[in-house]
């Protein structure tokens, strides 16, 4: 079980390792909620799982909802079924790599925090404003990561429409098209027992769909969950204590304020540039002879940067 913890932790000290965060976070929820689950239950006390679970899940009635606003972000954390977090984790994962490796980690979490609240608004106006879903709104609860998971899949899909998975007994498929199926299949089913659910199957899609096609424009939907991240970031972050000697500060004041420019460019050095004609015409060959898969993360990185419009 140490070994276990320790792998946890070392995932979650990883830089740049969102995708993997991600799935930890659902399973460690999901792993909690079962114990619990079997701890109320064999002590005969169901209820107190049923308020820890309202904490969690996503009221359909804006009254309700407004005493519990957090689960608008929780929601998309909290699973209780084995199989729709096997789906979910497998499709985030899938979907998940494309994004990280072609926009970079913090615009995968950014995009799955966004899909998550669209969801989860799409759900709330729904079920608040149109007379069919008003009817059936009471007691009516909502969990699961599908929306952020649609709004990863769609995200991928329109950053990269031709990209192919291997399907069992299909072969390669365009991810467009897996895409599109799981859309109609959400569409065909908006009207049955999970219907707050397919609502933010949608809402998420939407989300995905405008998030690539706005950064693609230069417009970043994720920078205030970016700010947010990096506030949260600099808060917990230890300071590291500062002794300045008389000597130390003698030759700091002899030192130009150009290598301070330098040391700045330096910072920022790793961050991808824009690619010139002949870069681009290169990974484009190396596209037609090999295949996406065979670029590496700077090239996918600076053909998605090349695909901006200025």
């Amino acid at each position: 079980m140490s070994s276990l913890l320790d792998d946890f932790r070392s995932e979650f000290s990883k830089p740049n390792n969102t995708l993997a965060q991600l799935i930890l976070v659902n399973v460690v929820v999901f792993l909690v909620l079962l114990l619990l689950n079997l701890i109320f239950t064999l002590s005969e006390t169901s209820h107190l799982y049923a308020i820890v679970l309202d904490q969690l899940i996503i009221p359909a009635r804006a009254s309700e909802f407004i005493r519990h606003p957090w689960t608008l972000f929780t929601y998309s954390f909290t699973q209780t079924d084995p199989f729709h977090i096997l789906f979910n984790m497998m499709g985030l994962y899938w979907f998940g790599r494309l994004v990280d490796e072609y926009l970079g980690a913090r615009r995968l979490l950014g995009l799955y925090l966004m899909g998550g609240i669209a969801g989860g608004l799409l759900y709330l106006a729904m079920y608040n404003l149109v007379p069919f879903f008003m009817q059936q709104s009471g007691g009516v609860r909502m969990l699961g990561s599908s929306g952020a998971f649609f709004s990863v899949a769609v995200g991928a899909a329109t950053l990269l429409p031709n990209y192919s998975f291997h399907l069992l007994f299909f072969g390669p498929v365009r991810i467009k098209y897996i895409v599109f199926f799981l859309i109609v299949l959400s569409l065909a089913k908006l009207g049955g027992s999970n219907s707050g659910g397919e609502l933010a199957h949608l809402g998420g899609a939407a989300m995905g769909f405008f998030f690539i096609k706005l950064l693609q424009n230069g417009t970043d939907l994720g920078r205030p969950i970016y700010w947010l991240l990096d506030s949260w970031q600099s808060l917990t972050r230890p300071k590291p204590a500062v002794k300045v000697s008389y000597r130390q500060r003698s030759s700091a004041a002899s030192v130009s304020p150009s290598a301070y420019v330098t040391a700045g460019t330096a910072a920022t050095g790793s961050s991808v540039t824009m690619p010139d004609e002949a870069e681009i015409d290169s990974i484009l060959d190396k596209i037609s002879r090999s295949g996406y898969e065979s670029l590496s993360r700077e090239e996918k990185q600076k053909l998605f940067k090349a695909s901006q419009k200025s």
